[in-house]
C-alpha cells in the first residue's frame, strides 16, 4: 500500500521567513473499475481501496451485497492505482446506468452523472435501526476526533465512522475526500457483515444531498455529521425515512429529519 501522507518542506512567514515544514496528505487518481469497465476516477487518499471500490459498488446501487462482487484487484499504474471489481453476471444493466464520464475531485460526490434522474435517484426507505440515547450524537462525534491519525498528521483528511450504541465507534475510514470516506467506510462495514442499522454513521464534515443517499442505500438509518446540511440534503432525508443529524459539535446538535429514533424520555 502507497503512504498516506509524505513529509515536505515549506517556507513559512511569521513576522519573517524561517524553514517549515510537516507532514502532507497524499492524493492520488483512483479509477473504480467493475468488469472492465471504469465507473468512476476518483482522486482519493491511497488506502483501504478494496473497501473504496466494494462500498462505492453499494453506495452507488452497482451492486446489492457484497456477494455480487466476485473478486477484487488492486493495480498501480505509473499515474495512480486501479481498483478492479468484478461482478456476478446480470449487474451490466446497473452498471450502465449509474455509468459516471469524468474525473471526481475531492468534495465531489456527483461527478460524472449526466442526467437530472441519476443525480436525484429514488432512494429506498431505510430500516427503523436502533434508538439512540440523546447524548449519544455528541458521544458519537467526541470518539471520532480521538481516532483519526491521517487528520492528525496532516490536517487534511474527512472521516466516516461508525458508531454502536453500546460499542461506541466500531469501524473508522479517513479520506482527503469526505465522499470516498463513506464509501470506505460501507465497503468496510459490508466486509465486517456489520449492519448500518444497528447504529449511526458519523462524519467530520458538511451533509450534502450525496452522502445522504449513500448513507440510504447501504440501510443507514442515523446520519450525523459536524456541519450543517444542505436544504436539498434534509429533503432527501426526510423523504427516504433517515435521520439527519448535523452541527454536532460538543453537546449540542440539531436533528433536522425523524427526530423520533433520539429518545427524549433517556434524559436524565
Amino acid at each position: 500500500m502507497r503512504a498516506l501522507w509524505s513529509s515536505r518542506s515549506a517556507r513559512r512567514y511569521a513576522r519573517g521567513f524561517s524553514d517549515a515544514g510537516g507532514a502532507l496528505a497524499e492524493e492520488v487518481p483512483v479509477a473504480l473499475v467493475y468488469d472492465g469497465t471504469t465507473q468512476a476516477v476518483m482522486m482519493a487518499s491511497p488506502g483501504d481501496l478494496e473497501e473504496f471500490v466494494t462500498g462505492f459498488a453499494l453506495t452507488e446501487g452497482l451492486v446489492r451485497t457484497l456477494d455480487e462482487i466476485t473478486a477484487i484487484e488492486i493495480v498501480d499504474q505509473p499515474k495512480g492505482i486501479e481498483a478492479r471489481a468484478w461482478l456476478v453476471p446480470g449487474s451490466a444493466s446497473r452498471l450502465a446506468a449509474r455509468q459516471r464520464g469524468m474525473v471526481g475531485p475531492l468534495g465531489c460526490g456527483l461527478c460524472g452523472i449526466d442526467s437530472l434522474e441519476q443525480a436525484l435517484r429514488a432512494l429506498p426507505p431505510v430500516p427503523r435501526g436502533t434508538a439512540l440515547s440523546p447524548r449519544a450524537p455528541a458521544q458519537a462525534m467526541a470518539a471520532l476526533a480521538t481516532a483519526q491519525p491521517l487528520q492528525d498528521a496532516t490536517r487534511a483528511a474527512h472521516a466516516a465512522g461508525f458508531w454502536h450504541p453500546e460499542r461506541g465507534l466500531v469501524i473508522l475510514r479517513e479520506d482527503v475526500g469526505r465522499h470516498n470516506a463513506l464509501d470506505k467506510l460501507a465497503g468496510a462495514l459490508a466486509q465486517a457483515g456489520i449492519a448500518p442499522a444497528t447504529g449511526a454513521l458519523v462524519m467530520t464534515s458538511r451533509l450534502s444531498v450525496d452522502l445522504v443517499q449513500k448513507a440510504a442505500m447501504i440501510g443507514a438509518p442515523v446520519l450525523i455529521g459536524a456541519s450543517a446540511p444542505t436544504a436539498l440534503a434534509v429533503t432527501e432525508a426526510e423523504a427516504a425515512g433517515l435521520t439527519l443529524i448535523a452541527r454536532a459539535r460538543g453537546e449540542t446538535y440539531e436533528i433536522h429529519s425523524h427526530p423520533d429514533r433520539i429518545d427524549a424520555k433517556d434524559i436524565q
